[in-house]
């Protein structure tokens, strides 16, 4: 996992709460609603990736480890 990664899930938390906050003191809670989803779906897009990774790892560390 890379720094860029870490600064960049934050970029989208800081954008995603800034829309959030904007549609909700406009009135706009159901786009609010939909702007946070989104922003939690991309986020889970760039770390499914490397959960995959680390679940092969350990697969493979207690496979091939103890035998």
């Amino acid at each position: 996992m890379t720094i860029q990664l870490i600064f960049k899930i934050g970029a989208v938390g800081i954008i995603v709460s800034l829309l959030n906050q904007v549609l909700k003191h406009s009135g706009r809670d159901d786009q609010a609603y939909l702007v946070s989803l989104a922003g939690l779906i991309i986020v889970l897009s760039w770390i499914i990736p490397y959960v995959y990774q680390l679940f092969q790892d350990i697969n493979q560390l207690f496979n091939y480890g103890g035998m």
